[in-house]
């Protein structure tokens, strides 16, 4: 190939892929060999272990030791440090000098960008090197060229001798390395031949494993950061493939996983939580770093709930051992290595469309019974959810406890909802053998005029002919049908074929407590019984802590999003008080699964010793001017290291470029230079307004 764009993964790959997990539909801990990190040993059988980093100036010894202590006291267990030039990578001497006088003996890695000197210099004072294969060797300019393969080969061989004589120190001195590919810094060399692709970014990784190998050193970590989580999950599903392709069979390199440039509070934690969860949902994940544009002590506590989850998921499949194996011809994702959204047909709830071109849909699930006010329901719901500025619920779903009074209990909530100016379609679960429901019920919540669907509870017992009936009932109606299914991850192909066996169109979900494997078994098994069309719902829990929460609802959704997998987010909620909460929630995990945009995107560093201004305080100046901006994206960069990359994914960029002053950008390219600091968020705001993308706020003009 001659400079043209590579033909991409293929099924090679996915094979590969399958052979690290093994059953797609229950997957294991990916193999790998041990890494020491000083006293820390990554992958193998060991835990994950978790990492952060200082934001400090490294030059600044007493606050850089400081950070470094308070992160060991809240169970950091390895601390990077960054090292731009040669001076504070010497210095890292006398960091590590404090810190053991101090009897703080976590390991440290020196994180390098363009300075190979620098990196020689810390490859003989800390425990493990971080560089980047796009910058260690090469300059990013954005140029466009096109190799033939005699040139690129050349190219290859040139950035080989500039990165031999690190892996040579190392290997040496016995200190381990990471080499981290952010989606942000491709090589123009790179970009040229792969694009900016997810494979691009394991090509620049393995062209330097290969230089690490030639020289019998494997004490090597990999990573694949983006602030696209799909991006990242696809780029370590990727490079666990093109590993298991060198070496089938064998232990491979441990995995450092991360989403780079998350952002900070909610939507950071969701991001994150997004690229590193789904990923360790598969077994991919040996050392976590969760990135948020705060203080770096609180990515420690979200990153441990991250890793906890992960490992409980692993212990309970090493308890089930020789559980029965879901055998399926189907893949549950079209394509590993991409996004493509898993095709439905259209159908509707009342007035609410879903499925085939339609957005991804949220709807709130309530409970409702004789011990809940209908009226007092719609009103507590109305008042709740017009707090919400641009993102609306579009379905209420009612967990009824039927009876006899739930007619007229529908109809007293469509009542209530229709004073209050409310239209959300109505649907109502119940099970299938509810005789009262089934005979009363379908004209109630038809009568209604906003009857959404009655989902219907069913699992493996549910008698074939009970189904059949209440099909019937259902479309006599003219009501949607949406069978809820029960069964743990085995049963549920042979309950699909029975359920498909009754009807001919419906919605389908899983129990709140479902897992994410049980989804791709039932994707899998909706395509293999010939519905593969039927639209799936994701049902998700209430939360009882908001915190895991919020971590559970984002692996879980946003990992199956992420795939392709869902058409409605259902979001459980305990009662209308909490309802805001949760369809926000709902929200905020599509957007950070790239689903739905209904917010400003903040695509922010999480500071490190190069950031230029206070980062955290400046990204909370531009929220505060622009949060109301749905839709557009904003990039806030403390220095340049990813900056005109990652300007790549986001509509305008703010980045540090000198001490006192910023950068602007458009996309990739730079619009004003030498910004002064106190002048840039009002230079931003006139660059939206100049590319039409401003808006007032629905409060009046935004502040000066």
């Amino acid at each position: 190939m001659a400079g043209g764009p590579s033909l991409g993964p293929g099924e090679a790959d996915v094979r590969a892929l399958d052979g690290v997990l093994g059953d797609p539909f229950r997957p294991r801990r990916r193999p790998t060999r041990v890494v020491r990190v000083g006293d820390v040993a990554i992958g193998g059988d060991e835990p994950i272990r978790l990492q952060s980093m200082t934001n400090t100036d490294t030059m600044d010894t007493a606050a850089t030791v400081a950070q470094i202590e308070r992160l060991a006291a809240v169970g950091c267990e390895i601390v990077r440090v960054t090292a731009p030039s040669i001076r504070e990578a010497e210095n890292l001497r006398e960091i590590k000098r404090v810190l053991g006088e101090r009897g703080v003996h976590v390991p440290l890695v020196a994180d390098i960008h363009f300075t190979p000197n620098a990196a020689m210099i810390a490859a003989g004072l800390v425990e493990k090197v971080r560089i980047n294969p796009g910058n260690y060797a090469d300059k990013k300019k954005f140029e466009v060229r096109e190799y033939d393969d005699t040139q690129y080969a050349a190219e290859i061989e040139r950035v080989a001798e500039r990165f031999r004589p690190l892996v040579r120190r190392c290997r040496e001195n016995g200190v381990a390395m990471r080499i981290g590919t952010n989606h942000g810094s491709l090589s123009d060399r790179i970009l040229n031949r792969f694009g900016d692709t997810a494979e691009g970014m394991v090509e620049s990784a393995l062209e330097f494993l290969d230089v690490c190998e030639d020289e019998a050193y494997r004490d090597v970590v990999f990573s694949m950061k983006a602030s696209n989580t799909q991006v990242a999950i696809q780029a370590y599903r990727l490079l666990a493939a093109r590993l298991e392709r060198r070496r089938p069979g064998e232990p491979s390199y441990p995995f450092h996983v991360g989403v780079t440039e998350a952002g900070d509070a909610e939507d950071g934690r969701i991001k994150s939580a997004i690229g590193i969860g789904a990923l360790l949902e598969d077994g991919l994940g040996d050392t976590i770093r969760v990135s948020l544009t705060e203080d770096p002590v609180r990515e420690i506590p979200v990153a441990r709930a991250i890793a906890a989850r992960a490992e409980a998921i692993w212990r309970g499949r090493s308890l089930e051992g020789g559980s029965e194996v879901v055998r399926l011809r189907s893949r549950a994702a079209a394509d590993p290595f991409a996004h493509v959204r898993r095709a439905s047909t259209t159908t509707k709830w009342g007035a609410l469309e879903l499925g085939g071109e339609a957005p991804v849909r949220v709807e709130l699930d309530l409970p409702g019974g004789a011990d809940v006010d209908p009226e007092v329901m719609a009103a507590q719901l109305t008042t709740e959810l017009s707090s919400l500025r641009d993102v609306a619920c579009e379905s209420l779903l009612v967990r009824l406890d039927a009876g006899d009074g739930a007619a007229d209990w529908l109809v007293r909530l469509a009542t209530g909802l229709a004073s209050l100016g409310a239209d959300w379609p109505i649907s109502v679960e119940v099970a299938a053998e509810d005789a009262a429901f089934w005979t009363h019920g379908p004209p109630a919540l038809a009568g209604t005029g906003r009857g959404g669907r009655v989902v219907v509870r069913v699992d493996e017992s549910t008698p074939v002919d009970r189904l059949a009936v209440v099909a019937e009932r259902a479309a006599r109606h003219r009501l949607a049908v949406e069978w809820s299914l029960d069964a743990p991850g085995p049963a549920i192909p042979a309950c699909v074929a029975r359920l498909v066996a009754s009807t001919e169109v419906a919605s389908i979900g899983l129990r709140p407590e479902a897992t994410l494997h049980d989804h791709r078994v039932l994707a899998a098994a909706l395509h293999e019984a010939s519905a593969r069309d039927w639209p799936i719902v994701l049902h998700q829990a209430v939360a009882r802590d908001p915190e895991l929460g919020l971590i559970d609802a984002s692996v879980r959704l946003g990992g199956l999003l992420c795939d392709g997998i869902g058409d409605v987010v259902s979001m459980g909620c305990a009662g209308a008080k909490g309802a805001a909460a949760a369809v926000d929630l709902a929200y905020r995990v599509l957007q950070g699964a790239r689903q739905r945009t209904t917010r400003t995107e903040y695509i922010s560093c999480p500071s490190c010793g190069r950031t230029l201004f206070d980062l955290e305080e400046t990204t909370a100046r531009i929220k505060a001017r622009t949060a109301h901006l749905s839709g557009v994206k904003i990039a806030v960069m403390g220095c340049i290291v990813n900056g005109p990359g990652e300007m790549a994914d986001a509509d305008f960029g703010y980045v540090g470029s000198g001490v006192g002053q910023v950068t602007l950008y458009v996309g990739q390219h730079v619009v004003a230079r030498a910004v002064p600091e106190a002048q840039a968020p009002d230079r931003l705001v006139e660059l939206i307004r100049d590319h039409g993308r401003w808006r007032e706020t629905s409060d009046g003009p935004e502040p000066a």
